[in-house]
């Protein structure tokens, strides 16, 4: 890519004159004999779409509708790009989890005194908005711990998420403790938590 980019500039700044001699349709035929061996027509065989994920295939149909739409290749590619972000984060927003552990204290009377949750997950806009609905805080015992060692928070949404869970619990008399931050989201909960009004 360097030595093609060398070339180029030199035929474009020192061969200029030479350059412009060339039939349009000369170099019209050459670049579609680029694009011929540039493409990897193996990426487009319908045993191969089958196979690659849906959000892969959407990347590519959108960035070349764009870029035929448009006639201009950074359009497609910025589309694109917007398509695989959004798809990422749609797919990552379905791997956080919350778990109820069983392992929970029991008071005097034999009735359970402590539930606790575990988080896993990454922890964003997209993902954080179920978060508030996987909690029972009708049934859930005074005390509630909510493990989040298998999480990141990465948004000042999941403050907001986590903020209007405690205030949930809180409204029906029962305490909450959010423990096993790692550092980084500590700093952002400590910095953000109280100062969120979300929508939940």
């Amino acid at each position: 890519t360097f030595l093609a980019g060398v070339f180029l500039l030199i035929l474009v700044v020192g061969l200029g004159d030479v350059v412009a001699l060339i039939p349009m349709a000369a170099l019209v035929a050459v670049m579609i004999m680029v694009s011929v061996g540039t493409m990897d027509w193996h990426s487009i065989t319908p045993k191969t779409l089958r196979r690659m994920p849906k959000s892969e295939t959407i990347v590519m149909l959108v960035t070349v509708a764009v870029t035929v739409a448009s006639h201009n290749l950074a359009f497609g590619v910025i589309a694109g790009v917007l398509t695989a972000m959004v798809a990422f984060a749609h797919r990552v927003a379905h791997f956080t989890e919350v778990i109820k552990v069983h392992e929970a204290d029991i008071d005097r009377d034999g009735n359970i005194d402590t539930r606790v949750y575990k988080v896993v997950g990454e922890l964003f806009f997209a993902s954080s908005n179920d978060l508030i609905y996987q909690f029972d805080y009708v049934d859930d015992p005074h005390n509630v711990i909510i493990d989040m060692s298998g999480a990141h928070i990465w948004d000042a949404s999941t403050v907001a998420t986590l903020d209007a869970i405690t205030t949930k619990y809180e409204s029906k008399g029962k305490n909450v403790e959010i423990i096993g931050l790692n550092q980084a989201s500590e700093e952002r909960h400590g910095r953000l938590s109280g100062h969120l009004t979300g929508a939940h």
